[in-house]
């Protein structure tokens, strides 16, 4: 009953690109908190803890619904779920060699990405503009990394969260493609739950074989941040049957531009080369969706 309050609300008042735009301040203002919370956990316990906690928030919310869970939401929560991971898991393992805007300026290279795999996956060859706009990014890439404040070269956190962007695009890519046929809460809550699972099943693969000591500031860390996940990823499920993947990516390219600001408010300090290459970034995501009319000569001028 609440989410359906919440989505109605959203639908009736500001609509789904509104609600994804609002997605893109939230979703700017984590990467402040978890570069934080890193400092109290391990990355991957972090992650897990994070989306199990969210997962719980909804389900509670939602059991009934849970019980009329059919195959396709599974599937589709498994699928979404392992992205997830993968996307989130990459990221925050990253950003403890590389500062929160940083990490956000590159994991916003999933943006052109998505054309890309759409074109790998469902053979939709993508625009031109897509492959300046991809190129514009890679370049904000290299001046990013070559300038960030950690080191004057592209370091293992630079490189780590470049690859997450691959899964991030992913997901993006499965929301599109599974939310207009699944039951729009439960694959949410279920997505949040089986990434949780798999966060928690990578901890020993990297490495992770300890739980961080007990901190009531991890707890508040990792509350409010399921809070903010759970509404993101629901905000993100119920969008996107109505916005398309190439439409959902642009309005995300505004979260590493959030990002940067919270970052800077918070006190981080990027050098001006740094901070040129994130605008690079920003400008090939806007490039690569950006879809110019052609002026149809006149049968007069021919």
């Amino acid at each position: 009953m609440f989410q359906n309050t919440v989505l109605l609300w959203l639908a009736r008042w500001i609509g789904p690109k509104t609600a994804l735009f609002m997605v893109t301040v939230v979703w700017g203002g984590t990467f402040v908190v978890v570069k934080f919370g890193i400092t109290l956990s391990s990355p991957m316990f972090f992650v897990a803890c994070r989306f199990l906690m969210a997962s719980l928030v909804i389900g509670i919310l939602s059991f009934e619904s849970l019980r009329r869970t059919t195959k396709a939401d599974l599937i589709a929560a498994i699928a979404i779920g392992l992205s997830i991971t993968a996307g989130y898991g990459s990221q925050t393992v990253g950003m403890q060699y590389i500062t929160s805007s940083e990490s956000a300026f590159i994991t916003a290279l999933y943006v052109p990405l998505v054309p890309f795999i759409l074109f790998l996956v469902f053979k939709k060859v993508p625009h031109y503009m897509t492959c300046i706009g991809a190129l514009v990014a890679f370049m904000g890439l290299v001046v990013l990394s070559g300038g960030g404040s950690s080191s004057q070269s592209m370091n293992f956190g630079h490189i780590i969260t470049a690859l997450s962007t691959i899964a991030l695009a992913i997901e993006i890519i499965l929301i599109s493609h599974f939310a207009p046929s699944v039951n729009l809460k439960n694959v949410t809550i279920l997505q949040l739950f089986f990434a949780a699972v798999f966060a928690f099943i990578s901890m020993p693969i990297v490495g992770e074989t300890a739980f961080p000591d007990f901190s009531w500031a991890l707890v508040g860390i990792i509350g409010g941040l399921s809070l903010a996940s759970a509404c993101i990823q629901l905000t993100m499920n119920w969008a996107q049957r109505s916005v398309d993947s190439s439409t959902a990516a642009i309005i995300y390219a505004g979260e590493p531009v959030w990002a940067g600001i919270i970052g800077r408010i918070a006190g981080e300090r990027l050098p001006a080369v740094a901070m040129l290459g994130g605008v690079f970034v920003v400008l090939g995501l806007l490039i690569s969706e950006y879809r110019p009319r052609l002026r149809k000569r006149s049968v007069d001028s021919l």
